[in-house]
């Protein structure tokens, strides 16, 4: 990332839904860069090119789940410190469990609450 580029987020999400109401939200953050993904292999091909501040993942894609994708990441030394948040409209305590055991930094339910989102991005500002 050079310096005068906007930080970058990667959102993990095959619902078009969540994905317009979380581009919404960055509208309103500025200096931030939004990125979508809707599969697994589209996210590893993105991050193959680009390392972002944030990751937020579903844990349903139509290719993978959020925790076979942690997994992978955390494998990769060059991901491995990612920033990573597990992204469910469910929310069950085992879930999350499962979640965290995984890997990931955080666990939240949709649809994402635009202030915890705002206040995660400013303590990520480099």
């Amino acid at each position: 990332m050079s310096e005068s580029a906007a930080p970058l987020v990667l959102y993990i999400e095959d619902d078009r839904i969540q994905l317009i109401l979380v581009e919404e939200m960055f509208r309103r953050l500025p200096g931030w860069e939004l990125v979508c993904a809707e599969t697994g292999a589209e996210a590893l091909a993105l991050l193959a090119q680009r390392r972002p501040l944030l990751a937020l993942i579903d844990m349903r894609l139509p290719d993978t789940t959020g925790l076979a994708l942690i997994e992978r990441l955390r494998a990769d030394p060059a991901l491995a410190g990612l920033r990573c948040v597990a992204v469910s409209a469910d929310d069950p305590a085992d879930l999350k469990a499962a979640a965290r055991s995984a890997g990931f930094d955080d666990y939240w339910t949709k649809p994402l609450d635009s202030a915890r989102l705002a206040a995660l991005l400013q303590s990520l500002r480099p």
